[in-house]
């Protein structure tokens, strides 16, 4: 039996690894000049693999209820043999997996030898133009000539940095062969705002609480640091967020944050007046700009002073308790609109893709066709930072090479 995996990505090594057993020949065909190139970006080069904590929370779908039947805890021990079995040490920091080389390279290495030891044939610089399906067999039409193949793998990745090679493209491959997509949109990236004043606050960095407000409604929180920009907010915490505010832009929803300057305080202007006060008691004869420094960048604390119309040169006792208020709320409530995200090329994962009821989420098999599947990106599944969108691309590989070669999950 013959399986063309589309795309050598870290979904498409996986699977090739798996669906080789058994002497099926398998063969990837990748459009960049080598596989697994976007792995080699993740973890800023050290390739955060994995997470220990594989809770459901962590990956987002339109049709989250399938996800209990992919990502279950068989699937993690065959996760965790398997980076064992090709030589990946891992080295834990808070739950996130590297290996312990701290190297991308490691794992792309490590992929590509395990493939091509197991009898996988590797070809690069493929570009899949069509894939046509004929009786029970495919017909794959590329700028190398025609293949035919018993099973397809869809690997090819969705629209997130296109400098890797995926440009998308795989989307319309799937829609000849009769499944729809959830527009895909961009995820884990950063956001972009209406005000005026981003200039003045661009380069800082700030350890934050940040809430989103869709329609008016709190939606979730999440925590970290903050980096301001001169269009807007990035950071870990605020691209967590993102693909939550991506959909709802599109749908017309109003998207706004709320940016707490001073967690560690507590989450209302009245904890922040409270301490404002015992600290003027403490620090005597300073005014409200050095009250504040050492807390906040003084250069964000220049700009929430000019956003609440106070004189820096004031000190607290000076101020009326309207001013105190509304200082208290930029620094502990600042509310910031969202218009827009950042293009897919500064996107690391996208929303949207083929909904998983379209596949059996046992064996990641197409409920359209059968001896196509589909994995990874494709899917209408992204994951938050942290080796969930790796991990996502780990789990449903190995279930559809599993499958492919007869062999049951454990």
């Amino acid at each position: 039996m013959r399986t063309i995996i589309i795309g050598g990505g870290a979904s498409g090594l996986i699977s090739a690894c798996f669906a080789s057993k058994k002497n099926n020949e398998v063969i990837i065909l990748e459009r960049n000049n080598a596989c697994g190139k976007k792995i080699l970006a993740t973890g800023n080069g050290k390739c955060n693999y994995w997470n220990i904590d594989q809770n459901l929370c962590h990956y987002h779908s339109m049709n989250a209820e399938s996800l209990t039947e992919i990502i279950t805890a068989n699937i993690h021990d065959e996760v965790n043999n398997f980076f064992n079995s090709i030589g990946i040490i891992p080295k834990i920091k808070n739950g996130y997996c590297y290996p312990y080389s701290n190297q991308a390279t490691s794992i792309q290495t490590a992929l590509i030898l395990e493939a091509k030891l197991s009898g996988v044939k590797l070809e690069n610089n493929v570009y899949v133009n069509d894939i046509i399906k004929n009786k029970n067999q495919f017909l794959i039409k590329t700028n190398h000539g025609d293949y035919w193949a018993d099973k397809v793998v869809m690997a090819t990745g969705s629209k997130a940095a296109p400098h890797t090679g995926s440009d998308g493209s795989g989307y319309q491959l799937i829609k000849n062969l009769g499944h729809s997509i959830i527009k895909p949109l961009p995820a884990l990236v950063q956001l972009k705002g209406k005000e005026n004043y981003f200039k003045e606050w661009a380069g800082i960095k700030q350890d934050v609480s940040v809430s989103l407000l869709e329609n008016g409604e709190f939606i979730k929180m999440e925590t970290g640091e903050i980096i301001l920009t001169d269009y807007g907010v990035s950071g870990i915490c605020v691209m967590q967020l993102s693909g939550m505010i991506a959909r709802g832009l599109d749908l017309g929803k109003s998207e706004k944050i709320i940016i707490n300057f001073v967690p560690w305080l507590g989450n209302n202007a009245q904890d922040f007046l409270t301490w404002m006060d015992a600290r003027s008691k403490n620090v005597l004869n300073r005014t409200i700009t050095e009250l504040l420094d050492g807390i906040l960048n003084y250069k964000l604390v220049n700009l929430l002073i000019k956003q609440s119309k106070i004189d820096k040169s004031a000190k607290w006792q000076d101020l009326n308790k309207n001013s105190r208020l509304i200082l208290a709320k930029n620094i502990v409530t600042f509310a910031l609109t969202i218009v827009d995200t950042n293009s897919f090329d500064k996107a690391q994962i996208c929303s949207g893709g083929v909904p998983l009821n379209e596949i059996n989420p046992k064996t990641m098999e197409s409920r359209k066709s059968k001896g196509l599947y589909i994995i990874g990106e494709l899917l209408d599944v992204d994951g938050d930072c942290g080796g969930y969108n790796l991990g996502f691309a780990w789990i449903s590989g190995i279930l559809a090479g599993k499958h492919i070669s007869g062999e049951e999950l454990k």
